[in-house]
């Protein structure tokens, strides 16, 4: 007897198969193309099927940023999901930007038990209800439980997560075992976290925080026969310690299979073998759910193409990487608008991946949600000389050399996930960053107004709010040093700022230099 497992996984909100560049729709991903091509999966399988949906569905693209603005509920996106009938859900990080209100609008309109163990409210049980739930399919029993990344408090605004606690996954993942195993054939563990460490050499492959505690699960945690994964956007698909993993990578470009060939016996249940796969997106996309949809997706067109503003100069990125080592106009404009909203003159911010492409003459939304991915919101803090030269040096390990002494990305940064978020520029203090040096000591002039910084002298700087608790591994921060903070995303406040100065000039000052001092 066969049984075919499916999963999703950090499809963020694209539902249409488009990245919202232009208006053409060609992208070999999005819910609905997946929808297709899981009906043909089901259809072929020769046994049961099971399908999960492992979390972040609700932000990431610029359809899911207008729900949340204009319709103010995640209903719509919600009743697209439970047109593929999934048997069971996670919750992932992402769910919790916008707040726990919008967060239950999503769990309320889900057709399927929304499955975590460890994230606990204010009674110490499980939060959505349900840690786990076992399936019966033809007489083989198959248990699911829910597991997300204990790291949402390093990320979030307390309000987005009041009254929750975060436990480990691997320390709920241990507690439950012994249940599941006593329940149920089969036990699948549905995590919506990552991998900590290389799967095949163990060398570790991030900052030990505990945000990705995959490896730990298919170590620690006995018993686990398939691990769904995602968080990290990677695709993988294959077996380790005994156990089958997958991770679908995002946006809805892959699906996680796996293979389950079982026999029941007078003795019990005999797993022959279970095989992980991912099956990329190459279908049409379901034309029912496109038509259902087509106004909602006609109205985010119509939205991301209205004009709000206009630039004098030249503000496109066209090389995106210079743009991180000599200062760029986009770059110090998100500054002039960060600082302008919160009295600040000392900004930091990031070029957030490689897409970015700056603003041409004439800005639309489309332009600023496409170069400002995240629902940031900013916040103020009063940091040491020594805790924002300490945050420099974080953001220089971003550079390493190549064998002929050219500045390059640290391949850290790239693999196993692009990092580029993690690199931040700041305005309004000078500084050099060498390249040549050692990692640490890579800051050879910081100054404030002319002046040397002093490791005790006290700065107030603006970061979002990711970065302000800490996010990315700046341990130097944390929510204490937090002064005063605007709630209103940045997205928001770029359009804003446009509205009311427009048009603006792109200028830049070259406050900052990454150099290699040995050529």
């Amino acid at each position: 007897m066969k049984i075919t497992l499916f999963q999703t996984s950090d499809i963020h909100g694209y539902l249409f198969p488009t990245d919202y560049q232009s208006r053409e729709q060609k992208a070999d991903y999005g819910l609905f193309k997946l929808a297709t091509l899981l009906d043909k999966e089901r259809a072929k399988s020769e046994g049961p099927t099971l399908t999960i949906e492992n979390g972040d569905f609700i932000q990431g693209s610029p359809l899911s940023y207008y729900v949340v603005k204009e319709k103010k509920t995640a209903k719509e996106l919600m009743e697209a999901l439970n047109h593929l009938n999934f048997d069971a859900g996670v919750i992932g990080n992402h769910e919790f930007n916008y707040g726990l209100d919008y967060l239950h609008s999503a769990i309320k309109e889900a057709n399927f038990p929304v499955l975590c163990a460890n994230i606990l409210n204010e009674s110490g049980q499980p939060a959505w209800g349900q840690p786990y739930k076992v399936f019966e399919k033809e007489g083989i029993k198959i248990a699911v439980l829910g597991l997300t990344t204990q790291y949402i408090p390093n990320w979030e605004h307390p309000e987005n997560y009041d009254g929750l606690t975060f436990k480990s996954a691997v320390e709920v993942a241990k507690e439950f075992m012994p249940i599941l195993k006593k329940e149920a054939d089969i036990v699948v563990v549905s995590y919506h976290g990552g991998f900590e460490r290389d799967l095949v050499s163990g060398k570790e492959t991030e900052v030990q925080t505990g945000e990705n505690e995959g490896y730990a699960l298919l170590h620690e945690v006995e018993g686990i026969d398939v691990l769904f994964t995602g968080h990290q956007h990677r695709v993988i698909a294959q077996t380790v310690n005994g156990t089958a993993v997958v991770m679908p990578g995002d946006k809805g470009s892959y699906l996680g299979k796996v293979s389950i060939d079982v026999e029941k016996t007078d003795e019990g249940i005999l797993i022959h073998s279970i095989t992980p796969e991912v099956v990329p997106v190459n279908e049409e996309a379901d034309d029912t759910l496109m038509q259902a949809y087509q106004s909602l997706n006609d109205e985010v067109e119509d939205w991301l193409d209205r004009p709000i503003g206009d630039v004098l100069g030249d503000m496109e990125i066209k090389d995106v990487e210079r743009a991180r080592r000599e200062e760029h106009p986009y770059v110090e404009f998100v500054h002039r608008v960060q600082m302008h909203y919160t009295g600040c003159d000392i900004s930091g911010t990031a070029l957030f991946n490689n897409d970015a492409k700056g603003f041409k003459q004439t800005v639309t939304m489309r332009d600023i949600v496409l170069n400002y991915i995240y629902p940031n919101t900013l916040a103020v803090m009063t940091v040491s000389g020594a805790d924002l030269k300490v945050a420099l040096e974080r953001s220089a390990t971003y550079f390493s050399l190549s064998d002929a002494g050219e500045v390059i990305v640290n391949p850290e940064f790239l693999n196993p996930k692009p990092q580029m978020y993690n690199y931040d520029m700041y305005e309004g203090v000078e500084y050099v960053i060498d390249v040549a040096q050692a990692e640490g000591e890579r800051v050879v002039e910081f100054k404030y107004k002319g002046k040397d910084i002093k490791p005790d002298d006290q700065l107030e700087i603006v970061i979002n709010q990711y970065r302000a608790v800490g996010g990315g591994n700046y341990h130097m921060f944390d929510a204490s040093k937090i002064i005063r903070e605007v709630t209103i995303p940045m997205t928001e406040l770029i359009g804003d700022y446009f509205s009311e100065f427009t048009p603006v000039e792109a200028t830049v000052n070259h406050n900052f230099k990454v150099i290699n001092s040995t050529k």
